[in-house]
């Protein structure tokens, strides 16, 4: 089998790009500049934006994994035209090439923010988008995209599966998020500071339970279905910031900061329906995780 993922040298892709592998796919990333992290995997720099490149790498394959994207909230907000034409145009494109290519199935990576409109705590895969309540470009260009996907089956009976991600985290994770931020303080000696009581959580979700649930989605029963990829337990800032000072093996402080207005308590995104139809389920624990994910980060900044 011959796989192509989009973003393959990113946090989640290259992680995926190890998965397939493992799972004896022939992998093929496409990426924009930036090489993958092994060199036993074929790389073509493609900016998706561009159809015809597109078009042209994807060629022969069986699956693929779109995985590109302007995921960073903030560099959306900060370039939004730019970032509606990767996420929305780079999907388009992709679902194209896939059409043109005979290509099997294409697997998109969407996220449970798409759910933030959507009334109450806790959301399923049937819940419907409510547009006003998307609140973010970032989170609309996904809504979008999982639209033209859905036209795409319908219009053009292209095979598709889509995979709503919750918040992973583990070895590789981008610097930008408050994970490592936290890290990074932790290890100078920096007080960890949080902004409020620290009760804002998410279910986050280990990054190798998450590429895990993609193997998984080649089973039949996953096509032309949704499915969420959520962690298990809750993870409020306070637990992070905690399990941390537990997990370094030195002295670290916590602050405590007025709350900022807006601050998103979160919503959970139920796992039942990939438990039923995929049998999957996360199995890494949260500190568990954060153990490994800390070993990960002292070895690449040479902490001992």
């Amino acid at each position: 089998m011959k796989s192509v993922v989009t973003g393959g040298s990113g946090f989640i892709g290259s992680h995926l790009v190890d998965s397939l592998i493992d799972a004896g796919h022939e992998v093929i990333v496409l990426d924009h500049r930036v090489k993958p992290h092994r060199d036993d995997v074929e790389f073509k720099d493609v900016d998706i934006v561009n159809y015809s490149s597109v078009l042209d790498a994807t060629k022969g394959c069986d699956y693929i994994f779109h995985l590109a994207a302007v995921s960073n909230v903030n560099h959306v907000f900060e370039k939004p035209v730019y970032s509606v034409e990767v996420n929305v145009q780079g999907t388009i494109n992709m679902l194209e090439a896939a059409r043109q290519n005979k290509v099997k199935r294409l697997f998109f990576a969407s996220t449970v923010w798409v759910y933030t409109g959507c009334n109450g705590t806790y959301v399923n895969e049937e819940d419907p988008f409510y547009m006003p309540g998307a609140g973010h470009i970032y989170t609309s260009s996904k809504i979008t995209s999982e639209f033209f996907i859905h036209d795409y089956w319908k219009l053009y009976k292209q095979p598709f599966t889509i995979l709503r991600y919750g918040i992973p985290y583990g070895p590789r994770i981008r610097e930008e998020l408050v994970i490592p931020i936290f890290l990074k303080k932790a290890f100078s000696g920096e007080p960890i500071t949080i902004h409020g009581d620290g009760s804002q959580y998410r279910n986050f979700i280990y990054i190798e339970d998450l590429v895990k649930g993609h193997i998984f989605a080649f089973k039949k029963e996953a096509e032309n279905q949704i499915f969420n990829l959520e962690g298990k337990e809750r993870v409020s800032i306070k637990k992070i910031a905690e399990t941390i000072k537990k997990l370094v093996g030195r002295k670290v402080k916590i602050e405590y900061l007025p709350g900022r207005p807006g601050d998103y308590a979160g919503k959970e995104a139920s796992n039942d329906k990939v438990w039923k139809v995929l049998g999957w389920e996360p199995k890494v624990n949260f500190e568990e995780g954060m153990r490994r994910t800390i070993e990960w980060y002292k070895s690449v900044n040479g902490i001992k």
